[in-house]
């Protein structure tokens, strides 16, 4: 999998995944600096080519002057996302999140607030991608995510968990009203679709922001930021 861009390939360094080699542009050394100290740290080859050669070989062209080769992304298990739950843990559930770039800020406002996990389908969904990791900024490298052939099957093995699941739909109760104690799953849906009616049904509550404006909706990232922040200043 490639890792693009200087944040995304700095974290990627910060693991103990298997890089291959990090391509750099020739003249950049002093403004990844960072970069190339942390790779000859940890061994990686490093190699100086052409930002066309950088241009070719990235996927959205917006590499900032290096890209990682590392092996395809390793996804968690709902078992160990579990396993590794402290009191008051906290897990994200996405139902249908397509759009990268909501997936990958996603994964990073999870790793921000200290999420044990988060859990995607299989299908009709994004997965992550180098693209996600870069728009995560990284925090897809030190976060788990598991993928799953059914959601509502994640649903079940989190309440024989001890967690109460929240879905994040428009008409549900004020989250500022909520008791937001205990385990927490957030669940949120997709861009057009939002959290699908069966899901819904196996939630323990839903949840939404109030919305004083005009517009009915908020960015399924953005609501879920700001859900999960909530969660965290309770605590």
């Amino acid at each position: 999998m490639k890792t693009e861009g200087r944040n995304a390939v700095l974290e990627l360094l910060k693991t103990d995944k298997n890089i291959d080699k990090i391509l750099m542009e020739k003249g950049a050394q002093g403004s990844l600096g960072r970069i190339f100290a942390e790779a000859r740290k940890n061994g990686v080859r490093v190699q100086f080519v052409d930002k066309r050669v950088l241009d070719k070989e990235s996927v959205e062209g917006r590499h900032q002057g290096v890209i990682a080769f590392a092996a395809d992304y390793e996804y968690s298990s709902v078992a160990d996302i579990i396993s590794s739950s402290t009191p008051n843990g906290l897990v994200i559930l996405c139902d249908g999140i397509e759009d990268v770039h909501n997936l990958g800020s996603i994964i990073r406002v999870a790793e921000c607030v200290g999420a044990n996990g988060v859990i995607i389908p299989s299908n009709n969904s994004a997965n992550v991608t180098g693209a996600v990791v870069r728009i995560s900024a990284g925090a897809a490298n030190h976060v788990r995510v598991a993928k799953v052939s059914s959601v509502n099957r994640a649903i079940d093995l989190l309440k024989d968990a001890g967690y109460w699941i929240y879905a994040l739909e428009a008409d549900g109760q004020n989250i500022y009203q909520a008791d937001l104690s205990g385990n927490i799953a957030l669940v949120v849906g997709g861009e057009d679709s939002g959290v699908k009616r069966l899901t819904r049904e196996k939630c323990d509550f839903t949840l939404s922001l109030p919305l004083k404006g005009k517009v009915n909706s908020l960015n399924a990232s953005v609501a879920l930021g700001i859900a999960a922040y909530e969660v965290l200043r309770r605590r």
